[in-house]
């Protein structure tokens, strides 16, 4: 009779025992069983060696950012100050703006030595120093520019043509001749020299600052009118730099005007006469100054003829006309042709104008 378990048909033939023999030895009794207990592995566990990746931050890693933040600022501190530093050592650094100087002045009149010759206009010309002189602006050149230290050429171009600009509103503009305004020449200058030119419009005076006749070219329109619209011109503009930031241009020329009086029955219809200005002006520009398009005027001197010594030249000039003479005009001042230029001008009050400046006739 099998025994309890044995199957049916008995233990099978060639096992002793069975097969429950074979496996007896891993066979867990009851009491290791309810020893035992189970226990589920975390997701972290469940990961194996990938848990490694993921770890807690550290203290410092949790401020790296706001260390970065304060890296990053005293970086730019840094590049701040260094160019602060450089800039202040730059020599090249363009100085802060100052004031323009005001004008220096100087009006010579030039008396002739006998009556002034009258003429028809084409005469007087024809037969002057003045015969090969261009008409009006087309006298006033500018020269081959090129660029300085500091100025581009574009720079000095402009720089010149300021300068141009000013000669042709103060000394050709017929309104200007005439005293009909100032304004052309008013709306070139550097503003800190407006106080100074208006003083010397209103109330124009010999003292080596306030003498209009240095800012500009004017007749006086009760006396003297243009016989001639169109002036004649000649001359040079020179440039130079003399700073980081100052861009001198020298202009000196001579200009002829044909005038006749006011009031046409005073003489004969024919009866025109030249005078002739020489003008020396030393203007300088600064970076501001070519940007809006001003002058700043440093010096100018006027040697202006036929005109009489004690004649009161500082506000409008004072010709003398066809056949009049200076009765003041002897041995005394020194002889001054206008019409030579690139020269120092006359330091005296008066000189007298040379033979050779006026028209032969």
């Amino acid at each position: 009779m099998a025994g309890r378990g044995d199957p049916p048909e008995g233990t099978p033939e060639g096992f002793p025992g069975g097969g429950e023999d074979e496996y007896r030895s891993v066979v867990f009794d009851e009491a290791f069983i309810r020893a035992a207990h189970l226990q589920e592995l975390s997701a972290q566990e469940r990961m194996g060696e990938y848990a490694q990746a993921v770890r807690s931050r550290s203290s410092w890693e949790s401020r790296g950012g706001s260390r970065q933040a304060v890296l990053l600022v005293l970086l730019i501190l840094l590049a701040f100050g260094t160019a602060i530093y450089l800039g202040v050592r730059n020599p090249y650094l363009p100085p802060a703006d100052q004031r323009a100087e005001p004008l220096r002045t100087t009006v010579v009149p030039l008396a002739p030595r006998g009556p002034v010759p009258g003429g028809t206009p084409a005469q007087l010309f024809a037969r002057s120093p003045a015969a090969e002189y261009r008409t009006g602006a087309a006298g006033i050149n500018l020269p081959v520019a090129g660029r300085t230290s500091h100025f581009s050429e574009s720079q000095v171009v402009t720089g010149l043509s300021i300068a141009k600009d000013y000669l042709v509103a103060s000394g050709l503009e017929p309104d200007v001749l005439s005293g009909a305004t100032v304004r052309p020449a008013r709306l070139l200058l550097d503003p800190d020299q407006l106080e100074q030119f208006d003083r010397s419009v209103e109330s124009p005076a010999d003292d080596g600052r306030h003498a209009l006749a240095a800012w500009l070219i004017r007749f006086d329109p009760r006396q003297v009118a243009l016989a001639e619209p169109a002036a004649r011109v000649q001359g040079t503009l020179r440039f130079e730099e003399t700073g980081p930031d100052t861009l001198d241009v020298t202009a000196d020329h001579t200009y002829t005007y044909a005038l006749r009086p006011a009031v046409r029955g005073t003489g004969p219809v024919a009866a025109a006469s030249l005078f002739t200005v020489h003008r020396a002006v030393h203007f300088r520009f600064d970076s501001e100054d070519l940007r809006m398009h001003r002058a700043e005027l440093l010096t100018s001197t006027v040697e202006a003829g036929p005109q009489a010594c004690g004649a009161d030249t500082t506000g409008s000039l004072k010709p003398l006309l066809a056949g009049e003479r200076a009765s003041d005009a002897g041995g005394g001042p020194a002889v001054t042709d206008p019409y030579a230029t690139a020269r120092p001008a006359a330091p005296a009050l008066c000189g007298a104008l040379a033979p050779s400046a006026q028209p032969s006739l």
